[in-house]
């Protein structure tokens, strides 16, 4: 079970964390690079956001190979458009396969606060956390942040200063890969 994490009862937080906790807020992504691909028919839904995972064995004599793994292995995706056209037999996905357009979103992540400021360059580098049922931990270990790479800060969110179990002084903050 997960301990409830004190926060304050200031509305301003309140509200700061309820927004960043919701998909409400919707990240900007006008300048996102759109990379065409292949995904199972299930996946194939606009808004619908995964993670690559790499190449399959099945996957090694498939004729449509290089057009199913040209994403980066360990990064999330947002399919922001379904192409109208062939489905495709596949040994992995029930359905078959689809092209689609995705894009790499902004991903919510929690950082140190002296790091954070708009639109600055940070190293994603999570830190340890000896607490594994933290409310806050997917956003400390955010799934498709890779450790070591260069982030660019689009938007800084707010603190998280009543909320890190490990006493850490964290921000809130929207991640977008520099590259």
């Amino acid at each position: 079970m997960a301990e409830e994490v004190e926060r304050s009862d200031s509305k301003s937080e309140i509200d700061l964390w309820e927004r960043f906790k919701s998909d409400e807020m919707e990240p900007d992504t006008h300048d996102a690079e759109v990379v065409v691909t292949l995904v199972g028919m299930r996946l194939a839904k606009e808004g619908v956001e995964f993670i690559f995972t790499g190449v399959a064995e099945e996957c090694e004599a498939c004729r449509l190979r290089n057009s199913c793994t040209n994403l980066d292995e360990g990064r999330r995706y947002r399919v922001v458009k379904v192409r109208s056209g062939t489905e495709h037999d596949c040994p992995i996905h029930d359905g078959g396969v689809i092209a689609v357009e995705v894009i790499e979103p902004p991903i919510r992540a929690a950082i140190e606060s002296k790091k954070c400021f708009d639109r600055s360059k940070i190293i994603y580098d999570p830190g340890v956390c000896r607490f594994i049922d933290c409310e806050f931990r997917d956003f400390c270990f955010a799934p498709g942040l890779v450790k070591g790479d260069k982030y660019i800060i689009q938007n800084v969110l707010g603190d998280l200063e009543d909320g890190c179990k490990d006493g850490r002084s964290l921000k809130l903050v929207e991640l977008k890969r520099a590259v």
